[in-house]
């Protein structure tokens, strides 16, 4: 059986891409994701790699898409002023199809607003990463193990998918320790990539990136061509678990660090015989659709909860489309909400109360 360590999260982020073959990491210090960069300084240059603390988020995304664009795996990570800044360049990574991982470990906000953990990014990273049409994969761990897991399945999908991906961390996750089992070290990507800028050696036509098509039809089908991947990855790609759900009456929706609290008001729920369940987004882009519309079929009500005044409740909304209630528990400016204070919300809402 593989040994486990007890790693905090932003460092088992760290270790986890260096065991999926990352040599290049670009970014900048910024609370409360700096443990990922000092980690990647430390153990970088060891093993051959290449650690450069950029002098500004918008450098260091640029840097991430000249690596990207050689067929390297790179990446980068951020907390969430920070990833706005990196916004221009994620949208020229997914303009010239390029994978990269973007750790978003995320406080709250708007503005400079606290260190403490939040989810108010979500619109950010599901909605409008950048300017344009188009997305990035977005995946959400709710334990540090996870987050070990997802950081491998985030560059194994960025390039089966030629696109870039996020880890949606928060600052509970990034700061709590946990133990976890790392997977072997591997030292290159599993894929070749014909497409990388990585020199001919005159066995092949010369590969450019680019994003700019000056020609709007030529810009037009190139897009178009690229959401037809994206309508693959929605069929292909969702994820989600399902907690207590077959018999629920009340369907509780949350992902990331709310999610842990909503396991545990499952519990307490289930011990007073209260019919009450879970679903945990892991991919929120794609957003599982399916595991949603499964539980709204069955279910007398959902419960979104999270550490936003309300984002990902607009998905569930959507995919319900009215044929049951969808309530909405939120806590905002770096609170996280407490089990008591669901537990009284599912209460309400199973007595008729709401």
């Amino acid at each position: 059986m593989a040994e486990k360590v007890l790693m905090k999260g932003n460092e088992a982020l760290a270790e986890a891409a260096i065991c999926a073959g990352c040599r290049h990491f670009f970014g900048y210090p910024i609370t409360p994701q700096t443990e990922v960069a000092a980690y990647m300084a430390k153990k970088l240059p060891k093993i051959g790699g290449t650690f450069l603390q950029a002098e500004s988020e918008i450098a260091a995304i640029n840097m991430v898409l000249g690596a990207a664009s050689a067929g390297v795996r790179a990446m980068t990570s951020s907390s969430s002023p920070g990833i706005s800044l990196k916004s221009e360049g994620i949208s020229y990574l997914a303009g010239c199809d390029l994978p990269a991982v973007i750790i978003n470990v995320q406080r709250g906000g708007p503005g400079l607003g606290g260190i403490q953990p939040s989810q108010a990014d979500y619109w950010q990273a599901t909605k409008a990463t950048g300017h344009g049409d188009f997305h990035i994969l977005v995946l959400a761990p709710s334990t540090v193990q996870e987050a070990v897991d997802l950081v491998s399945l985030a560059f194994d999908l960025g390039d089966k998918y030629r696109m870039p991906a996020m880890i949606f961390s928060d600052g509970m996750l990034g700061q709590m320790m946990e133990p976890v089992v790392l997977p072997e070290k591997t030292d290159k990507a599993p894929i070749e990539k014909p497409w990388a800028t990585n020199g001919h050696r005159n066995k092949r036509p010369h590969n450019i990136t680019n994003s700019l098509f000056l020609d709007p039809h030529k810009l037009e089908y190139t897009v178009d061509k690229r959401f037809e991947r994206y309508a693959l990855i929605k069929k292909e790609e969702q994820r989600a678990e399902e907690y207590m759900t077959d018999d629920a009456e009340l369907v509780l929706v949350a992902y990331g660090a709310s999610s842990r609290i909503c396991r545990s008001v499952v519990n307490t729920a289930r011990e007073e015989g209260l019919k009450v369940g879970l679903i945990r987004p892991i991919t929120l882009w794609p957003f599982p659709e399916k595991f949603i519309d499964k539980a709204a079929s069955t279910a007398k009500a959902l419960l979104t909860v999270e550490m936003s005044m309300g984002q990902m409740v607009e998905d569930v909304r959507l995919v319900v489309n009215g044929r049951k209630p969808v309530y909405f528990k939120g806590r905002t400016g770096g609170i996280i909400p407490t089990p008591d204070e669901v537990l009284v919300e599912v209460k309400a809402i199973l007595g008729g109360a709401k």
